[in-house]
């Protein structure tokens, strides 16, 4: 008889630890599809977030103003060329964009100086010839720091600059960011551009909002 209770006991515990098992599976796969839903998503903006007016120089010394970007879907990161080595990563993902987004000419990659004092159009050049940037694709811009300085503060990151810990010119924040914008100059999400998976997840939102857009 005790056999037998002991051979119960030893099914109901086996059984009891394989549903405890598999539901850790599931909440673990759960998990780890919520977290993929986010990396393609990305992170909303804080606000409504809309590319403002400007005239900013290209690093081949050519004036670039908004409406030569409109109606294009954007791909917009901060640069700092003296920075050694977040700088390097989100770049190192615009240059992968750059390579998924090939065959997309409604894209365009814009990266923005944060620091116009040092990043003239020819360290700019020479920043981007480092990640094989296009010049018809990739813009780097840099102008006066006024106008950049609104330009990002109102249309991507916010700055604060009274923040003793913040060594970045300008006291922007989230300066890793890679945002994407869509063809009505609206700022629909950011990517974390120290991610490897960032540069997939940005082509694929493009693509997502593209067929959004298109009838069907």
């Amino acid at each position: 008889m005790s056999a037998i209770v002991n051979n119960r006991r030893w099914r109901e515990e086996y059984t009891f630890l394989a549903v405890v098992l598999v539901l850790a599976a599931l909440a673990g796969l759960g998990g780890w599809f919520m977290a993929a839903a986010k990396t393609s998503r990305g992170i909303p903006p804080d606000s409504p977030r809309t590319l403002t007016g400007f005239s900013l120089t290209d690093r081949t010394g050519r004036t670039v103003t908004q409406a030569e970007l409109a109606g294009k879907f954007l791909v917009v990161n901060f640069v700092f060329t003296g920075c050694s080595i977040t700088c390097l990563d989100v770049n190192r993902r615009m240059a992968e964009i750059q390579v998924l987004t090939a065959k997309q000419p409604d894209v365009k990659l814009v990266s923005l100086t944060v620091d116009p004092r040092t990043d003239t159009p020819a360290v700019l050049a020479a920043f981007g010839n480092r990640f094989g940037a296009d010049t018809n694709r990739w813009l780097l811009l840099t102008g006066d720091k006024a106008v950049l300085y609104e330009l990002i503060e109102k249309s991507f990151i916010p700055r604060n600059p009274n923040d003793p810990y913040n060594f970045m010119p300008g006291g922007f924040t989230h300066t890793e960011r890679i945002a994407v914008v869509d063809t009505h100059g609206r700022v629909q999400a950011f990517f974390d551009g120290m991610k490897p998976e960032t540069s997939q997840a940005v082509a694929e939102a493009i693509s997502q909002l593209r067929a959004a857009a298109d009838p069907l």
